[in-house]
């Protein structure tokens, strides 16, 4: 079982041709040029990806492009979600048979369940694999917060490995780093919280930025690791509007039209998100320019 989930993550978008079918060709580069300019992990099916709007037959297809693609040189984390426990369970015994390497679960959404119901989602799932699996706390998109003595009671389970941190709190943040296992990995959910969250003793980020920039933010990544924080700090700064512009409008949208912009895919999301405006289209234009992205 993987037990350490180290560096820059990228979660992956999911290209849609004009007529809204996914562009299963594009993606297939996207993985490629990922592995190629040194991402540390993949995860696909996560929110960047458009997961909700995305068919079963899509999904599987897209998890074999990603392994056939990585052929074990990178970790691949299958995002697995849902607010219903049951179709969480049901997506795991789905992927089971596939070679990957773990799963991110988001905290339910929408439903509002209580610190312990929580739990007992995790514990449920943990029960029901023996692959690694990744916690997501995302506040802004889910309108509920794990707290750290939650968090902290899941990472007693021996296969929850860490959690995607994206609930900005970093008292929170500070306390699971302190009272966890020494083993349990703490990971960004935000980009521009990287360095701060590596400073804490963190393991690194599950990007969206590192799918214009993987070359970029995989070795901004690298030096927090190498604890050469003198020229991490220099990085932070130079990719800061990179990491901050690709959320000018809800991700994945802004991320979409910087890759438009760069050639790699059509600009097309399905509904109910919508394609960028002429606003985000100039603001990841001179981003793109300002952080040195020319390919």
């Amino acid at each position: 079982m993987l037990k350490e989930l180290k560096g820059a993550g990228t979660a992956l978008v999911t290209p849609f041709k004009s007529n809204f079918d996914v562009d299963y060709d594009a993606f297939r580069k996207l993985v490629r040029r990922q592995i190629d300019n040194g991402i540390h992990y993949l995860v696909p099916l996560g929110t960047t990806g458009e997961t909700p709007c995305l068919e079963s037959d899509e999904k599987k297809k897209l998890i074999e492009i990603t392994l056939d693609e990585t052929k074990g040189e990178v970790p691949v984390i299958v995002g697995v979600g849902s607010n219903s426990t049951k179709q969480v369970l049901q997506n795991i015994n789905e992927y089971k048979n596939y070679d990957i390497d773990g799963y991110l679960i988001v905290t339910p959404y929408y439903n509002k369940p209580t610190q312990q119901g929580m739990y007992e989602h995790f514990k449920v799932a943990s029960e029901a694999t023996d692959k690694a699996i990744v916690l997501y706390n995302v506040p802004a998109r889910t309108s509920i917060n794990m707290t750290s003595e939650t968090t902290l009671k899941l990472c007693e389970l021996e296969n929850i490995i860490g959690i995607k941190e994206a609930s900005s709190n970093m008292t929170q943040i500070s306390e699971i780093l302190k009272y966890a296992r020494e083993s349990f990995n703490v990971i960004s959910g935000n980009d521009d919280e990287t360095l701060e969250i590596c400073t804490l003793g963190g393991v690194g980020v599950i990007s969206v930025a590192s799918n214009l920039a993987p070359k970029q933010v995989s070795q901004f990544v690298n030096l927090i690791l190498d604890k050469n924080f003198e020229e991490a700090n220099k990085q932070h700064h130079k990719l800061l509007n990179l990491l901050k512009n690709c959320f000018v409008e809800s991700n994945p949208i802004p991320v979409k039209a910087g890759l438009n912009l760069l050639g790699h895919i059509e600009n097309v999301l399905r509904l109910p998100l919508t394609i960028s405006t002429d606003a985000t289209n100039d603001i990841m234009k001179q981003t793109i320019i300002d952080s040195g992205i020319n390919y």
